[in-house]
């Protein structure tokens, strides 16, 4: 496979599972970028409300879940003008380095425990945030600007990785956090931000000329003669560029209605882990968790480390230092692991963390990506308003798990079953597929390559109105318990979006007049 800009290319001669190894660097240096952010996430709101003798700074809860949605929709919010500034100043590739030393430098200030450097470290967070996210997918839609029917495929995948960082992440830093010490949950989320940073930039030129200062890939581009794809895009008449447009703006509109719900993981539903939950298991229950939590642990990582072996096979001669960094970074993780496994069994009781819990849509999310990613590419494949309906309507179907789960919930002191929250997880990351990398691949299909940096950080403006409206309305659990009834709390994230993907979905006809042969 090759480009239009550099055709002799290590990038595309070198392949993984049937994409460019190029895609693997990136599928890794995604991975723990998002260990990082998962990590933290899981232990944020856990740690603002746990009382002072656990260690915690006893919020309440509206308090702890505002911060917490003002803190998603920054993250969300940032890539706007990080997107720019990579589209016109930095490239992709420096601004994604830039980005992931902001965030480290962030996860070192949630270390330190004090509510000044509480927020230092959120702000350099959201700003690294900015500069990284957009342009890791700006990159990704680079690459297969030439196979548009490879880019679903292609940015599941990429989600997979995305995935593989928050279940690690999720499962160390939140068990480290909650059982060790929240500083250093807060301080691994940040070493292995700067150890995945290490190891694109070392790696860096497997993507040839794709990512480079934007004058310098344009003087590339000139003297190979690979605009031709750019200038049939920019001929396009007006109102074929404007009315994909508006599809992108549909589709985003309704990705603020799955996130506003989707986002309570980080929030409501881990307070109903936390408190509405049996986590503590005693006997033959005690065994049975310690068994399967060894091999959801073990069994995921292995699969991670055999993607690994096979990007070594192709990049190792070429790129020494960046393999060998990614390689510590995962006999770290091999070590804390097996660490964590044994602990686990030599304690005579269970508590299952609250935060484990979060590590199931990460876990889905790895077993069921490649189905997915093998049906958008069959001709079985759904049109994308259909795909963003029926992720709308899982995910309504999860809460309607915890909204029948709660019922059984009379007084503050009874604790349901685990399985509630495990069906709740299993049709969310459902949806999640059906929608968040999807929704990816049509932007960059839908909008012009000149402003795909510039349009994937105004989809994620509207990802951020999501997270804000997920902290606002989780923040609103007491309220509404109190009021009502826990049940009633999630009917409400059971509904809206299964009437969303009804009407997504019955909008078919006009959005595909829209797309003007995008599919």
């Amino acid at each position: 496979m090759q480009t239009s800009i550099q055709t002799k290319d290590d990038f595309f001669s070198s392949k993984v599972l049937g994409h460019p190894a190029g895609l693997f660097v990136l599928f890794f240096t995604e991975m723990w970028e998002r260990f990082s952010y998962y990590g933290m996430r899981a232990l944020l709101v856990l740690f603002l409300t746990s009382t002072i003798a656990a260690g915690g700074w006893e919020w309440s809860k509206a308090d702890a879940l505002s911060l917490y949605g003002t803190y998603t929709m920054g993250v969300y919010l940032t890539p706007v003008i990080g997107g720019l500034i990579a589209d016109r100043l930095l490239g992709y590739r420096w601004a994604v380095i830039l980005g992931a030393l902001i965030m480290t430098i962030g996860h070192a200030s949630m270390a330190i425990e004090t509510p000044t450097f509480l927020y230092i470290g959120l702000g350099c967070l959201m700003l690294g945030n900015g500069l990284f996210k957009p342009n890791m997918t700006s990159i990704v839609s680079k690459i297969y600007k030439d196979h548009p029917e490879k880019k679903d495929g292609a940015y599941s995948i990429f989600y997979m990785g995305v995935n593989a960082g928050a279940f690690l992440g999720i499962m160390i830093c939140g068990y480290i956090g909650e059982k060790i010490s929240w500083s250093w949950g807060f301080g691994l989320a940040g070493i292995f931000m700067f150890l995945g940073m290490l190891q694109f930039y070392f790696t860096k030129n497997i993507f040839g000329s794709i990512g480079l200062l934007p004058k310098e890939e344009k003087k590339l581009q000139a003297l190979q003669n690979a605009d031709s794809t750019e200038i049939k895009e920019e001929k396009l008449p007006s109102n074929i560029v404007r009315d994909r447009l508006i599809v992108v703006f549909i589709f985003s509109i309704f990705t603020v209605f799955f996130w506003a719900a989707f986002e309570q993981a980080g929030g409501s539903m881990t307070i109903f882990a936390k408190e509405n939950t049996t986590r503590i298991l005693t006997g033959s229950a005690g065994l049975t968790f310690k068994i399967v939590d060894a091999l959801l642990t073990i069994v995921p990582l292995g699969i991670i480390s055999y993607v690994l072996i096979k990007l070594f096979s192709q990049t190792i001669s070429k790129y020494k230092l960046g393999n060998l960094i990614l390689a510590t970074s995962f006999i770290i993780i091999w070590g804390i692991v097996l660490w964590k496994v044994e602990r686990e069994f030599s304690a005579n009781t269970t508590e299952i963390a609250a935060s484990w819990f979060n590590i199931l849509n990460s876990l889905f999310i790895i077993c069921f990506a490649p189905v997915f990613s093998k049906w958008w590419e069959s001709k079985y494949n759904l049109p994308g308003p259909l795909k963003f309906g029926l992720g709308l309507v899982l995910l309504g179907i999860g809460f309607g798990f915890l909204a029948y789960g709660s019922t059984a919930i009379t007084s503050p002191d009874i604790k349901v079953s685990m399985a509630w929250l495990v069906f709740a997880y299993l049709f969310h990351t459902l949806g999640e597929l059906c929608i968040s990398p999807v929704g990816l691949s049509y932007v960059s299909k839908l909008v012009p390559a000149k402003w795909i940096g510039f349009m994937f950080g105004v989809y994620y403006l509207f990802l951020a109105m999501g997270n804000k409206l997920a902290g606002v309305s989780g923040s609103m659990i007491e309220e509404i318990t109190h009021k009502y009834s826990l049940t009633t709390f999630f009917l409400i994230f059971t509904i809206i979006p299964m009437v969303a993907g009804l009407l997504i979905a019955a909008l078919h006809p006009i959005i595909k007049k829209l797309m003007h042969g995008v599919k």
